[in-house]
């Protein structure tokens, strides 16, 4: 059975990226979401076996999304997207409850092993 996955960005392109890396992959994209609160509120919904979450974001950053999911499933399994130049921001979202992290621009064979790691 194909893993189901959320990915969370605000820019399309970005989302649009990685879902045709993923679905060439056999990945199954279960939902989008452009912010963290729509993250939070689909996470529950779809209960996907992996969310990948964009750093910074309108409404909700993609910090607080990581508690808020971590705080209703202390196993979920996100991955953080994150530029150039937020290593800071990826600490902080490790300590959070992140498991990893892929950096922009993105690299496929980077994101599938990545994915795949966090979720063997």
């Amino acid at each position: 059975m194909s893993k189901k996955i959320l990915i969370v960005d605000d820019a399309v392109v970005m989302r649009m990226m990685i879902k045709g890396i993923l679905a060439k992959n056999g990945f199954d994209v279960v939902g989008e979401a452009q912010n963290g609160v729509e993250a939070v509120d689909k996470y529950k919904q779809l209960q996907p076996d992996l969310v990948t979450m964009d750093m910074v974001m309108p409404e909700m950053d993609g910090i607080t999304a990581v508690r808020q999911i971590m705080a209703v499933d202390p196993n979920a399994k996100i991955i953080m997207c994150t530029s150039m130049g937020q290593q800071a921001l990826v600490v902080e979202a490790i300590q959070a409850g992140a498991k990893s992290f892929i950096t922009k621009p993105f690299q496929p064979p980077k994101i599938l092993e990545t994915i795949n790691k966090v979720l063997a």
